[in-house]
């Protein structure tokens, strides 16, 4: 993926959108089924993608997870937002109760004129994450899948460190897989250059 300098596309449709999926309570809930144990590491990744994209003025949305269930249900407090990941005022807000982020009709209509595609952070990586990219694929949308601002649940006897290396080699298969640390430095103020893809 070529990533072209702010000043360059400050007034121009191709602005990526950076989506933040299911930043939620749940995910840190331990010993909750679906509380991903090792998920530091991600959300410290998380943490500086947000920053950097506040500071430079990118577009940033946030998609949440809310159904009648015990875990996502809007009632309880681990359908709530992980503290430091509150959207702003001048922040989006999408909702869903499906896996992939265009389960949202305003989202699909959003990334529908969004000449720039989209950045994905967020969890679970082999759930929310790995659906919305194979669907973006086939709409001929542009993605790009921060792996290391993402974390998986393990699978049977298969850890989530390995699930989560599988997700980010088949998500390279739909979009372009990128580690932060790089995504962020290719879109530094008045750079030109492109990002350097990661070798996972």
């Amino acid at each position: 993926m070529s990533v072209i300098s702010l000043r360059t596309f400050a007034n121009s449709s191709s602005v990526p959108i950076v989506v933040f999926v299911d930043m939620q309570q749940e995910y840190l809930a331990t010993p909750r089924m679906l509380a991903i144990p090792d998920i530091d590491a991600a959300l410290e990744n998380c943490r500086s993608l947000l920053d950097h994209c506040r500071s430079v003025g990118l577009p940033i949305a946030f998609m949440r997870f809310l159904d009648n269930s015990a875990y996502f249900n809007r009632a309880t407090p681990f359908a709530r937002w992980i503290e430091g990941f509150e959207p702003q005022r001048n922040e989006m807000i999408f909702e869903r109760s499906s896996p992939s982020c265009y389960a949202c009709d305003s989202f699909t209509a959003l990334m529908n004129q969004s000449r720039g595609g989209f950045v994905l952070a967020g969890f679970a990586g082999e759930s929310a994450c790995l659906s919305t990219l194979v669907e973006a694929h086939h709409r001929n949308h542009k993605a790009v899948f921060l792996h290391d601002a993402s974390a998986s649940h393990r699978l049977d006897d298969v850890s989530a460190d390995d699930i989560h290396r599988a997700v980010a080699k088949i998500s390279a298969l739909y979009g372009d897989v990128y580690e932060t640390r790089e995504w962020i430095a290719s879109t530094l103020p008045r750079k030109l250059g492109h990002g350097a893809q990661t070798g996972v």
